[in-house]
Parts: structure tokens; sequence; C-alpha cells
């Protein structure tokens, strides 16, 4: 299986090929904790959970590091902090805010039917790997001190003569572009517009550490330096993949490869950089103002006592593409709980020592994750489960796949033992539910007309007959391999 991925800064999709095929790295853009994370984030963390399961099948699960970060400072935590825990030193609620937070998100990705990345670094565990990149950024004439602030600078990087891609790159910006419309903060101390920050002095009460370049004072680090930092602590200078949602592209992600290739003086700072497309609701934005704003938190107690719901919310996230818009609409997760029912009940027939995902579904996922098509095949799977002679090579393969898919709660219920259930049967009773009707109330018919003619009274038999016929339920009358009666239904 060759995989094959869209890389944003070539803009072309072409093969992975590992620097290293026995440690194969992954880096994704974790949450900034706190509050609740919304779907959009839940989209992003079960993309690259789909990646990271996919290369764990084509390298080995032990050849495969997949680090997702963790921002515990920043100025939206200071805020919460103050707010919730108030007369309580400022270090301390950020750190009960951290840690609550934190742990929400770990539950909701894991409903969500996410396994957890090989490292989960936090940026206040990496402030030496900061402060040495920042030193050799300054050292390289790449930052400058100025009133207790380092600042990067784009125009020193494209003036560079050396293997660097010039800045703007993966954004495909110029700087007058930048300048112009871009997100850049304005400060008297800058010597050009698009400089960025590497490290800030800390305000009284705020968290500070010893500052890099010989400023006395203590200050903290830019958001950027963190991801470089901890990329380069877990994955080292260059490394094979790195992702997160379309909105990062400009300026984090322009800005991290900025700071890593200029420290490493290398040429790339990842092999391949993917963006899940944004997501937004009933058509609509995402957004806390219009009222339409979800967490995972929100979408996930719509069925608190459903075990098997967050994998419905995972199966609607994969239904489209992870580079298109996604509109998040009641009618699509309505379609997608009954088509990831059939999946399940389809799947009921394999047996786990025999299950395998199919070369359908591997084939699909190669292609850059085309999940749409993974689907398609699920469907065909499920389809011949039911209608072939063989129904349990393809329920086997169908369970293997949804396994490989992360969902395992689909298929928590397949036996280890040889192939059980009846799986026409399991397709009868989801049509049944979804013409209205209570499978367990045909069950109940069919064992009153049994005992009728066990009694020989015909006519009751007949009448039970011509009721279920009414509600659209054909019979078959039959004998097991015992030579016992038995009678089998389904919907006409």
């Amino acid at each position: 299986m060759e995989l094959r991925l869209y890389d944003t800064l070539t803009k072309e999709k072409r093969p992975l090929v590992p620097l290293d095929p026995t440690n194969v790295r992954m880096y994704a853009c974790g949450p900034t904790v706190y509050d609740f994370a919304h779907i959009g984030n839940g989209r992003a963390a079960i993309v690259f959970d789909v990646l990271f399961r996919a290369l764990r099948h084509r390298y080995g699960a032990d050849h495969v590091t997949y680090v997702r970060n963790i921002t515990d400072v920043d100025d939206k935590i200071n805020v919460r902090a103050a707010r919730d825990y108030p007369g309580v030193p400022l270090n301390e609620a950020i750190r009960k805010v951290t840690e609550e937070t934190y742990k929400q998100y770990q539950d909701d990705v894991t409903a969500l039917g996410c396994l957890a990345p090989t490292v989960q670094p936090r940026a206040t565990e990496h402030i030496p790997e900061m402060r040495a990149i920042i030193e050799k950024l300054v050292a390289g004439g790449f930052a400058y001190v100025a009133e207790d602030h380092v600042l990067f600078s784009p125009q020193a990087m494209n003036e560079a003569n050396s293997v660097m891609p010039r800045y703007g790159a993966l954004s495909k910006r110029s700087l007058d572009e930048m300048i112009a419309g871009a997100r850049v903060d304005v400060a008297p101390y800058k010597r050009d517009n698009t400089d960025f920050v590497l490290w800030k002095p800390s305000k009284p009460g705020e968290p500070s550490w010893p500052s890099p370049a010989g400023i006395k004072a203590e200050g903290r680090p830019g958001w950027h330096i963190e991801c470089s930092a901890m990329a380069w602590k877990h994955l080292g200078e260059k490394f094979d993949i790195h992702g997160g949602g379309i909105d990062l592209v400009f300026p984090h992600h322009e800005n991290e490869l900025a700071q890593t290739c200029c420290a490493f003086h290398t040429d790339r700072m990842a092999n391949v950089w993917m963006h899940n497309g944004f997501l937004q609701l009933e058509s609509e934005k995402m957004s806390k103002s219009l009222g339409n704003f979800f967490t995972i938190r929100d979408l996930l107690s719509g069925r608190p006592k459903d075990p098997r719901w967050g994998e419905v919310l995972r199966f609607n996230m994969l239904r489209t593409h992870y580079r298109q818009p996604l509109d998040w609409t009641d009618a699509g997760l309505a379609e997608s709980e009954i088509s990831y029912g059939k999946l399940r009940q389809a799947a009921s027939a394999a047996n786990r020592l025999k299950m395998k995902p199919s070369e359908g579904v591997l084939n699909a996922l190669a292609d850059d994750l085309n999940t749409s098509a993974v689907l398609t095949e699920l469907y065909r799977l499920a389809s011949a489960a039911r209608s072939t002679d063989r129904p349990a090579d393809a329920a086997n393969e169908l369970a293997g796949s949804l396994q490989l898919l992360g969902f395992e709660k689909a298929i928590d219920h397949v036996s280890s033992d040889d192939v059980k259930g009846d799986i026409k049967r399991a397709f009868q009773e989801e049509t049944a539910r979804e013409k209205g009707l209570d499978p367990a109330k045909v069950d109940d018919l069919l064992k009153s007309r049994a005992e009728a003619r066990a009694r020989k009274d015909f006519k009751e038999s007949d009448r039970i007959r011509d009721e279920l016929a009414t509600m659209g339920v054909s019979i078959k009358d039959g004998k097991d391999a015992d030579g016992k009666p038995v009678t089998t239904w389904e919907i006409a």
C-alpha cells in the first residue's frame, strides 16, 4: 500500500516516502486547554487519528510516532483562570484550568474513537527547547531583541542565501499581502510590521521564565515557537508529516516552518503539510455570536447513555473528504446513524480471529485518506455480507475495516469463536425499524403462532399470519438441522 498525501506546501498529491521507515514521524497541533473543544477540533482529531491508524497498519504500530501537543500557556488560559479561581495565585489557578480542560478534551476525543497519540507534550515543559531555538535564530540574524521582546524577521529570512524556503511559501502569500490584510500586530519596537513575537515580557502575576538572548526580565514564549520546540524535541529537526486545521496555515504553520528552517538551516520542517477543511453548521459558519457554536461535549450529551454515539459522530465526520468543507446538519447526522447501524449489524456475523481490512478500504485510505471512497467500500461489503453464499468472508473484511477506521464499538459484539449470528436477520430487524415496525412484536406474534400450530389451532395460526402480512411481514415455515419446526420472517 503506497500512501499518497496532498501536501499544502507544494499543492500536489504525492507518495509518502518516510525519512526513516522504522520510525515514521507525525506532528499535529492539539488544543489550547482553556475550555471545551468545539467540533472543529474534533474533526482534526479524527482526521489525524485515521492517518495514525493507516500509518500503523502500513509500517507497524511500533514504527510510528504521533505527537499532538497541548498548549497550556496562553492569554485565554490566564483570563479563564482568574475568572474561575479568584483569590488563588494565578499560576496555581492556571494549572487547575489546564488540568481540568485537558482531561475534558481527552475524554471527548476518546469518545470519538481516537487513539492516544504516542506523545502529548505540554508547552510549559519545553521552555529550554524554546530558548535554545530562539538563541539560534538571534545568532543567525533571523531574530532580534527589542524592549524585552524577541522578534522573528521574515524579511531577514527571505534575504538569506540558503536552502530555506521563502517566508510565505506555505500560505502562498507575499510580505506585501500579509501587511495589507493579514493578522499582524503593529508595535513601535518592530522593524517591520510582519515581524512576529518569539518571546515577550510577562505581566505581574503571569507565568514567567528566565528569558533568552540576554534579556534580564523574565518572560514567556509566543505561540508559534512552542510547536517548533515540541516538534524538535520529540521528532527532530525534520520529520514526515505536520497536520492541523486549514485555519492554522497562516500565521501559525507559516511561522513554525520559518522558525525551524532558519534555526536548523533546513529546506523543510515536515516533508508533508496536511490540513483539514473548515466545519460549518447547517451551511453557516460556526460562531458563538450566531448561537450555532457546538462543542464535542454538547454533541456527545445528545445520547449520554449510548456507548456507540461517539462513533456515530465520527462516522458523520468521515462522510466528507478531510480537505473539503464539512457541513454538519441534523439530517446528515440522522443518515449517519442509520448507515452506521446497518454496518454494525452487517459486521455482527464476523469472526474476530479472521477479521482483516479489505483491499478496497486500504486503497481508498492510501489515496489521500479518501474516506468517501472508504464508505462506498464499506457499503459494498455490507451488501455482500447480506446477499452472497459466503457472507462471513465479507463480514470479516467489513469488521476488520471498521476496526482499522476506529469503530471499535461497532465490532464489540463480534465473537472470537466460529461465526455466530444470522446476518440476514440483523438486516431484517434494521429494515423493520426503519419502516416503523418493532422486531420484538413480530417475534411475539411468531411465538403465538407457533403455539397455535402446536395445539393444531390452524385458524388462529392463519389469523396471525394474515396480521403479519398486513404489517408487511412475510413468513416462511421450515425445519432446522434437527428437524424441528422453525419460522423465519422478512419484510415483504
